[in-house]
């Protein structure tokens, strides 16, 4: 089973909220998924984005691959393999 983590959708039509979220690979975006490890608000000025970083390391290392998007909020917040 191929995990990543990934973006989940929420909030109303022209004001997105996510979801920062550990699922399968098969799975749809706003579908199943494994654990929520953080959010992120880009709406807000500064983009607001806060992640469990004990969890998100946690999967990292366990092989987990974040996205494109994911893997730069990660870069921000300083947190590598």
């Amino acid at each position: 089973m191929a995990v990543k983590i990934r973006l989940k959708r929420m909030g109303q039509k022209k004001a997105p909220f996510y979801r920062i979220i550990v699922s399968d690979s098969r799975s749809p975006r706003d579908g199943k998924f494994i654990e929520e490890i953080g959010t992120y608000d880009p709406t807000q000025e500064p983009s607001a984005f806060n992640v469990n970083e004990e969890a998100a390391k946690k999967w990292l290392s366990n092989g987990a691959q974040p996205t494109e998007t994911v893997g730069n909020l990660f870069k921000k917040a300083g947190i590598t393999k």
